[in-house]
């Protein structure tokens, strides 16, 4: 009974000085989004809900290097409503949650530019108004700093746009209007006019259809006011502009009839799209934390690459010390108390004990695998397969620089006819169209050369850097043995493309499938599918029998600045996914499968969403072709390496400045702020390329061998991403029906690869979704 009263007489007192500081706080702030009742009461259930409690207070700050702080504060941190006033003149007022700006806010700048709408862990996002020192604004939709969802953005030149926006640029369906009244409305992309649209002008004139970076491009028609129009292709070239005009009943008989549709063009190139001010300081640039350790270095035994060995964590709580210049444990403003955030736990509170008795119960470091020699054994003379390599460059050069028509992005049925192929004839002394060479004679075959084409020229690649790399004096270079399939790789000199062998029903898939492929390029640009460029075959003449080559040209999607420390080849299944060679011969080019993955992947919130939207539509082309055994191949570059090797986590305290790597570029934190000022240079980063995330480690149960995803244990490192679907060319054909059936008396039936296409695409995608998330930090 006597506890019971001191509980209730403790609560009060707790109430009472809660009520003290919110009055305290009131006449600082005034009322702002919320009331200050409603606001604990929602941080109160906020904490509830993630297990945490925290003792809430007022506290005024002077921080060592001038900074000012006033507002609620709990655990060492801004927490609730505060105001935080840098020494530059930045200013914040709003919520925060442990220290980092979260929730309904206003940061001014002192240029006098303000953000007044939601954040998250220190960025814009949410909905949200930016007003510009020099008066443009937008008020709209956010996520990480960038405009991206609908808004609208009013500039101070009378310019407008009303739409949709991705990565800070208008993308999508949207309206833009000029002061003078001209406006388009149509599709966007990349800050560009770019798809369907419509640009009506103040005259009354307008032109209706299809845009390529900022004009017309294609078909489209041209109204005038009095009704006459003209209607035909477009295109900046006037050597590919051709069209019909007609005149209304109301015009004279002559209208115009000597108009040159050049002057849309000449016209066009006075309406400019303004993006208006740049955000010159980005709110998340503004620093509260430093992070340290406040324990010795002790560095723990290595862990092996599958990760099957128990492990301990030490908590990111213990490693934090807020204000930088403080002591550890010790109020740097002197005035009110900051309660100790370290605290030493017991190693066995710390550790995620596993079932095996033999283990230590320590997280073990993980260390860059072992660094090889460039990949790949360089095909010179006196190498069996160097007279192919001659073949196959010898065709490269004639099929691309064979004199061709423009073509259209609009192809015709035809040029997807499984019979479109060109035969050429490589006698050794030279033809009418072909060169002389040292090879023996060979027979050279394009197979739908015409879409090919096409689809490099979708990809923007430039014909004579194609060749050069192909065809070039360097020699291409084979990978040590060929892969499951018995198919051979070969990599040009500079990275960028890789030539695989195949086999006939290969060859057949592919060509089947072509339309559709065709068409989903066209529709969606952030596809994951891989990108090919183009299908061969060479005969050669030698011997009692004509023996057939046929190989695929592919872009290689390790072709970075950026060196690939870990490479994943993922399925979603389990039987016989794991790397057959010991963690010995384990090195930066080896293949890693399902069960050797010990990561989770953590995508940013936009880049998360479109993640989920192209894998339905890449799956979905997939399963409806009849394709199944592809897989997801995986790239991943650590950011934060020590000299000796060892990855570091995200809160070890090395700056990113600091780190000693390989050489490569790394990216800070104020980096990739920097990178979000500009979207410009965003254009290097796309879907499953150069992507920024971060990784979180998992380990398995011991014992448990099959277990297709390991357990999340709360480490993360900063990654550099690269990601695509490969291996796209097996049918469920009747050796892979049988394989299925076969192997189904033998194992469980949802472990194997060989699965119709259908309940492969769907375990496919909730094996993703299993390891790919959106990262909440």
């Amino acid at each position: 009974m006597r506890e019971s009263g001191v509980m209730k007489a403790w609560e009060a007192t707790v109430r009472k000085t809660h009520a003290v500081a919110k009055k305290r706080a009131n006449s600082i702030f005034g009322t702002m989004y919320m009331s200050h009742a409603e606001a604990e009461e929602h941080q109160h259930d906020k904490e509830e809900e993630a297990g945490e409690t925290f003792e809430l207070y007022h506290a005024d700050k002077v921080l060592p290097n001038g900074d000012y702080y006033t507002g609620q504060w709990a655990d060492n941190f801004p927490h609730g409503q505060g105001k935080y006033l840098w020494t530059d003149g930045c200013m914040y007022v709003g919520e925060w949650y442990k220290g980092k700006t979260m929730g309904r806010g206003r940061f001014s700048w002192p240029s006098g530019a303000t953000y007044e709408g939601e954040f998250k862990t220190g960025y814009m996002d949410g909905t949200g108004t930016y007003t510009g020192s020099n008066g443009d604004s937008y008020k709209g939709q956010w996520v990480m700093n960038l405009k991206q969802g609908h808004g609208v953005k009013r500039l101070v030149n009378g310019d407008r746009y009303e739409g949709e926006w991705r990565r800070g640029l208008h993308d999508g369906q949207g309206k833009y209007q000029w002061k003078n009244g001209s406006h388009y409305i149509g599709e966007w992309r990349n800050g560009s006019i770019w798809g369907k649209g419509s640009f009506i002008w103040a005259n009354g004139n307008r032109y209706d259809g299809y845009w390529e970076d900022g004009l017309p491009k294609g078909n489209g028609t041209f109204k005038w006011e009095d009704g006459s129009f003209y209607v035909g292709n477009w295109s900046k070239d006037p050597k590919e502009q051709n069209g019909t005009y007609y005149p209304s009943a109301s015009s004279s008989q002559e209208g115009h009839f000597d108009w040159d549709p050049q002057e849309v063009y000449n016209d066009l190139s006075e309406y400019q799209i303004c993006l208006g001010e740049k955000v010159s300081l980005l709110p998340s640039q503004k620093k509260l934390a430093v992070w340290r350790s406040t324990k010795g270095d002790v560095k723990p035994r290595r862990m092996s690459v599958d990760g099957r060995v128990s492990v301990g964590l030490e908590r990111p709580t213990d490693r934090m010390n807020i204000w930088d210049g403080g002591s550890e444990g010790t109020d740097v403003s002197g005035g009110d108390r900051t309660p100790t955030l370290v605290t030493q736990l017991d190693e066995d509170l710390m550790g995620l004990h596993m079932e095996d008795g033999n283990t230590s119960g320590i997280l073990h470091p993980l260390k860059l695998p072992r660094k090889t020699k460039r990949q790949g054994e360089t095909i010179c003379k006196g190498h069996k397969n160097y007279e192919l390599m001659l073949n196959l460059q010898l065709g490269i050069r004639h099929s691309v620089g064979r004199p061709a028509p423009t073509a259209s992005l609009d192809l015709k049925p035809s040029a997807f006819d499984p019979k479109e192929k060109v035969w050429t004839r490589f006698p050794p002394e030279g033809s009418k169209y072909t060169p002389p060479h040292p090879s023996s004679e060979f027979k050279w075959k394009d197979y739908c050369p015409v879409v090919f084409r096409t689809l490099r020229k979708l990809f923007k690649v430039d014909a004579a850097d194609y060749m050069l790399s192909i065809c070039g004096n360097d020699a291409l270079r084979e990978l040590c043995s060929p892969g499951k399939s018995g198919s051979f790789f070969y990599l040009t000199n500079d990275d960028r493309y890789m030539i695989k062998t195949m086999k006939k029903n290969e060859a057949k898939a592919l060509i089947r499938m072509l339309p559709a492929y065709y068409n989903h390029f066209r529709s969606f640009e952030n596809t994951m599918v891989t990108k090919f460029y183009g299908l061969h075959c060479v005969k050669l003449s030698t011997g009692p029998t004509q023996k057939k080559v046929r190989f695929i040209i592919m872009g290689n999607l390790f072709c970075s600045e950026y060196t690939i420390h870990r490479r994943y080849d993922l399925k979603g299944s389990s039987l016989g996914r794991i790397t057959d060679k010991p963690e010995t011969e384990i090195n930066d080019t080896t293949i890693l499968k399902d069960l050797d993955l010990n990561f989770l992947f953590k995508l940013q919130k936009s880049w998360f969403l479109e993640f989920c939207r192209q894998l339905d539509r890449d799956c979905e082309l997939l399963e409806q072709e009849g394709i199944m055994d592809y897989s997801l191949l995986v790239g991943i570059h650590f950011r934060e390496v020590s000299a000796d090797g060892e990855l570091i986590p995200c809160a070890s305290g090395t700056s990113h400045e600091e780190s000693e790597g390989d050489g490569v570029l790394h990216l800070s934190r104020a980096e990739t702020d920097q990178l979000l000022l500009d979207p410009n240079r965003w254009a290097s980063i796309k879907l499953g390329i150069n992507m920024p995330a971060r990784v979180e480690r998992t380990v398995r149960r011991t014992g448990n061998e099959l277990q297709l995803v390991g357990e999340a244990v709360g480490e993360f490192y900063e990654v550099i991403l690269f990601f695509g679907v490969i291996d796209i060319l097996q049918d469920y054909d009747i050796s892979k029906k049988l394989e299925h059936a076969y192997k189904s008396f033998q194992y469980d039936p949802t472990s194997i690869s060989a699965v119709d296409p259908r309940q492969y695409s769907r375990r496919f995608r909730d094996f993703l979704l299993r390891i790919f998330s959106e990262d909440c930090l």
